[in-house]
């Protein structure tokens, strides 16, 4: 789509970027979608391809994943033996209701800061524990948790002119199990719930639910959690929690939910 009301395009931006930063602004990454919508409120676009945030880095800490890697590299990364948690990564990136074009050109980061829904790249980051860097105007940073990154439908914690650095997965994240369950209503349609479950060496169960609610929801278990308990948990959630549209009202994605966070914590309990 034409933007016919953008007038400048800074292709080679300085570091930090955010100095740059005026109202009407705002940042490319991958464009898949700044370019599928009209923005008229847009005058100016800041390129963040030549900063070359796109790096994929691995050390005894955990993974470090730049904003700007794209879902194609980041489905092609070769994860250590000993991190058999990073199956999750090729899944996510699978559950992007996408081309290769589109794979190729989005960013991780991109699919982050949309905040949306059944946003894949927020189900990884969140289900695993992940550390956003988050970038200042001045150029400072901050780490944030990744769950509490999202604040609602299109909403999150960033502050005008404020960008996603990169994202931090921890090695202990990355070494526990984990099983997850997908639903849509079509073959490749967009993910009407999408749940993953980690257990730790400890036996503490962590299961993130996505793409059902607004905004991603974690629930804590210090054990293997009590099947009732589980659905109680779930029933207790707050009723705006629960997303509603043409992909599942907020009544049957509850019930998937309810469903396939059963079979989640006995596929971690077996």
């Amino acid at each position: 789509m034409d933007l016919n009301t953008v007038t400048e395009v800074i292709r080679r931006p300085t570091e930090p970027p955010g100095a740059l930063w005026r109202p009407g602004d705002a940042w490319l990454a991958g464009g898949t979608w700044l370019f599928s919508d009209p923005q008229p409120k847009l005058r100016r676009l800041i390129d963040l391809v030549p900063l070359g945030w796109s790096e994929l880095d691995t050390s005894q800490a955990g993974l470090h994943i730049g904003a700007m890697c794209t879902i194609g590299g980041l489905y092609a990364f070769a994860p250590p033996a000993q991190w058999p948690a990073a199956r999750l990564i090729p899944i996510s990136c699978e559950a992007f209701l996408s081309s290769f074009k589109v794979w190729n050109a989005a960013t991780v980061g991109g699919n982050i800061c949309m905040s949306l829904p059944a946003g894949p790249m927020i189900t990884l980051t969140v289900a695993l524990e992940a550390e956003y860097r988050l970038q200042a105007v001045d150029g400072t940073e901050r780490s944030f948790p990744a769950a509490d990154f999202v604040t609602g439908d299109h909403r999150n914690v960033l502050a005008p002119g404020e960008l996603l650095r990169g994202i931090d997965i921890p090695d202990r994240a990355l070494r526990k199990r984990v099983a997850y369950r997908v639903f849509t209503l079509t073959a490749l349609g967009r993910s009407t719930v999408f749940l993953v479950g980690t257990k730790g060496r400890d036996g503490a169960t962590l299961i993130t639910l996505t793409a059902g609610t607004t905004r991603p929801v974690q629930l804590a278990f210090a054990g293997d959690p009590d099947p009732a308990a589980l659905r109680d948990r779930i029933d207790g959630l707050p009723e705006d929690v629960w997303f509603d549209d043409a992909n599942g009202t907020p009544g049957h994605r509850r019930h998937l939910t309810k469903h396939f966070a059963d079979e989640i914590a006995q596929e971690l309990r077996a």
